[in-house]
């Protein structure tokens, strides 16, 4: 008798910052989404595709679901949500380790407004960073939020129950044949990649709000001889001071940032990578529609 074989489309939605790219990076055994502390890390849609014997999940990684302050957030939040209508299953990670805030409750408001619901599974992340005593209570406030759906609490970070969540996601998926080639891992190519790991090494080393309006366009990306890669990259920001910062005194942060992008790239590609940045100020990009569409942003 053949085997049920499952396959679908995995949205994966919640709030900035509450490890959706740690996550997904840990169910992909490797690097394909940024990660970075600060929020708003991620901004565009991306797949990621685990192929299993018994199942390809396919995962849609999309930017935190926030209270916009500008025409970039809307449309963030836009993305974020156009991704339920192709869903077989929806995942909204939580952060466990702070109570229900105000951005939780946009998905929940989103959700009960779609004319075809696909199933919601809640997923209470930062398991390592919740007190036992503060367990059962920080639960039930999260379960609140959908009563309907069943909660798994796991750690992205320390990976603790992700085999659990890896078996519940493929029991809710539909029965389907595989939609995606065994040997591949995401829909970007590498220098879609490249340019989110650069800007998540400049949010990384940059502070306070600098670090959200910062945009990255690849300009070149070259094979060279041997499998090695040359990388030229724009950084944008929005003022000439924010470009004397990004820059630093004598170019020491620019160098920073590039030597931290170089690193994340050469992880993710497994080769040598010659990494050139630039920066360039674009006035008010994330409030100008052209300047959106320029850097992949379409409504």
């Amino acid at each position: 008798m053949d085997i049920e074989h499952k396959s679908g489309f995995i949205a994966v939605m919640g709030r900035p910052n509450v490890g959706k790219s740690t996550l997904l990076n840990r169910l992909l055994r490797q690097t394909i989404a940024a990660v970075s502390p600060k929020p708003q890390t991620t901004r565009l849609q991306q797949l990621g595709i685990l192929t299993l014997p018994e199942a390809q999940l396919i995962f849609i990684d999309t930017p935190g679901l926030h209270i916009p302050q500008h025409k970039l957030g809307e449309m963030m939040n836009q993305d974020a949500l156009l991704a339920l209508e192709d869903a077989d299953l929806a995942l909204l990670i939580l952060d466990g380790s702070k109570p229900p805030g105000e951005e939780d409750l946009i998905f929940g408001q989103a959700f009960s407004n779609l004319k075809s619901k696909p199933p919601v599974l809640l997923v209470l992340n930062k398991l390592d960073k919740i007190s036992p005593g503060d367990l059962d209570d920080r639960i039930a406030q999260y379960q609140a939020l959908m009563p309907e759906s069943s909660l798994i609490a796991i750690s992205a970070a320390s990976g603790q129950n992700l085999d659990q969540l890896e078996d519940r996601l493929i029991q809710l998926l539909p029965e389907g044949p595989l939609l995606y080639p065994e040997d591949q891992v995401t829909d970007l190519y590498e220098r879609e990649i490249a340019a989110d790991l650069i800007r998540a090494s400049a949010m990384n080393l940059l502070e306070k709000e600098l670090p959200h309006v910062i945009a990255v366009r690849i300009d070149e990306y070259k094979e060279r001889e041997g499998g090695n890669a040359y990388i030229e990259a724009t950084l944008f920001v929005e003022r000439d001071s924010q470009k004397g910062i990004v820059i630093g005194e004598n170019g020491k942060m620019i160098k920073k940032i590039g030597s931290a992008a170089r690193r994340e790239i050469e992880s993710m590609s497994d080769r040598k990578v010659f990494l050139r940045l630039r920066v360039k100020v674009k006035k008010n990009w994330r409030n100008d529609p052209n300047a959106l569409r320029l850097f992949g942003f379409k409504k």
